[in-house]
């Protein structure tokens, strides 16, 4: 198709649109984002992954401050309400706004406010706030859209006391307890901050682990801790109702039991705002949950059509979104897509926190592979006794015959950074992928990166 407005129109500001717009616009072509809201950014700058880890940095501080003996005769047992730890995150989020805002100006990518649909595949109207609606035509499309909490039906988020994940940052109170129902990521990540809060926390799995996903001894260092530090987890449980009061919210739950806290937070999915964009003209069939279904390119059903970010679901990470959209830009223009968007790691902030990579002992003994384990406990490490980190440990997974490392999983102080220190060297061809770099590498001491020459020695020596 030629004399198109644009070659590449992407929908959503969020890391999946601004990934695939930025790589667009570096291939010379010509560029426009549409963004339904007054701001770019998307869910992750103004509802969740900036603000959440915001609050969550805040809350360390105020609980370190509060912990810490040293400080005790400044905190005095110091504490602040809600709406007061929460405004750390808004100068945050203006902060992004602003650098991201800065990101389309220079690189020449036109911004287009308003809600997109689609009329056919080279064509979407753009609804503007005011009710203005244009049309605009492009060779390729970029859906990035993101997603939002789900909502049951049954379950009256009007009420004062219900929140889900995308309304928990608007809590205008300090309540004393919580129900939090859904313990995937976002449900550990935010009972883990309210019980460092000082509030009683329920969380309700209706699975029987906590992030099945996860490595198996990562997940019980997980549980081990969470109930250590106060928070009630009940597993394999389902809702049969909620009813909201004006003293607080009963969780009934298909059990029988009867869960009444303050206030409530579901946080059990997301679902793709795929709903929005009239996809279903087009003979794009979104699944139960909104989510888009994408080839390995990123490509829907509708080639010149591509998807990417949370509303194509599974990972639904940040990091993954920005990538694949890089990626699907990389492939509208050169035809190839590489690895980009692929090997992962998990970023869970938890309190402490979680992050892994590649393969876990589950799956390596499913498959079969012959590995060996390395461990180095944090509370071995002289920058753990320092810091007074000594919660955590890393993981090492490595093959026996070959020593290339399999698998890296970290419960702990900046796991999320550590981890990439393993990531780099698995990923390397051939023999660079091996333990051996772990053992023969010297590390500055003392580190938290240390962690990984002794977890490798602990693995190496099990083998002899």
């Amino acid at each position: 198709m030629s004399n198109t407005d644009y070659d590449v129109v992407v929908i959503g500001t969020g890391p999946g649109g601004e990934g695939a717009a930025m790589q667009a616009t570096k291939l010379n072509r010509k560029v426009a984002v549409v963004e339904r809201y007054m701001e770019v950014g998307g869910n992750c700058t103004h509802l969740g992954t900036i603000p959440t880890k915001a609050l969550r940095f805040t809350i360390a501080q105020m609980t370190e401050l509060n912990r810490n003996r040293m400080y005790q005769h400044v905190a005095a047992g110091r504490t602040m309400s809600f709406p007061e730890l929460r405004r750390g995150a808004e100068s945050i989020i203006r902060q992004q706004v602003n650098m991201r805002s800065g990101f389309y100006e220079r690189n020449r990518v036109t911004l287009i406010g308003g809600q997109a649909r689609f009329v056919d595949a080279h064509t979407i109207e753009v609804e503007a706030p005011n009710g203005a609606k244009q049309r605009i035509t492009a060779e390729t499309f970029i859906i990035a859209c993101g997603a939002r909490a789900y909502r049951p039906p049954d379950v009256d988020f009007t009420h004062p006391r219900i929140f889900d994940s995308d309304t928990i940052m608007a809590l205008e109170q300090s309540p004393q307890s919580i129900t939090v129902y859904g313990a995937g990521v976002i449900g550990c990540e935010w009972a883990s901050m309210f019980r460092n809060l000082g509030w009683k926390v329920n969380l309700v799995n209706t699975r029987m682990k906590l992030l099945e996903f996860l490595d198996d001894e990562i997940i019980d260092a997980l549980s081990y801790h969470l109930r250590d530090c106060g928070v009630l987890i009940r597993h394999q449980e389902t809702y049969s109702h909620v009813e909201g009061r004006d003293d607080g919210v009963v969780l009934h739950l298909e059990s029988g039991k009867q869960l009444k806290t303050d206030i409530l937070l579901w946080a059990n999915g997301r679902t793709g705002n795929s709903d929005t964009l009239d996809v279903e003209r087009l003979g794009i069939e979104p699944d139960s949950r909104g989510n888009l279904i994408v080839n390995e390119s990123f490509q829907t059903s509708v080639p010149n059509i591509y998807a990417v970010g949370d509303v194509i679901g599974f990972p639904s990470l940040a990091s993954a979104a920005y990538m694949q959209g890089r990626a699907a830009a990389i492939h509208l223009v050169q035809g190839r897509c590489d690895r980009m968007g692929h090997d992962i790691p998990t970023g869970i902030y938890t309190s402490p926190e979680i992050s892994s990579v590649g393969k876990t002992e589950r799956e390596l003994t499913a498959e079969s592979v012959p590995y060996e384990v390395g461990h180095a406990q944090f509370k071995s490490l002289a920058r753990g006794q320092i810091s007074g980190q000594t919660v955590g440990m890393l993981k090492l997974l490595f093959h026996r015959e070959t020593l290339a490392i399999l698998g890296i999983h970290c419960f702990g102080a900046n796991a999320s950074e550590i981890i990439h220190i393993g990531q780099a060297i698995m990923n390397q061809p051939g023999e660079i992928n091996s333990l051996l770099y772990f053992i023969n590498t010297t590390f500055n001491y003392p580190t938290m990166a240390e962690a990984y020459r002794v977890a490798a020695l602990n693995g190496y020596n099990r083998m002899s």
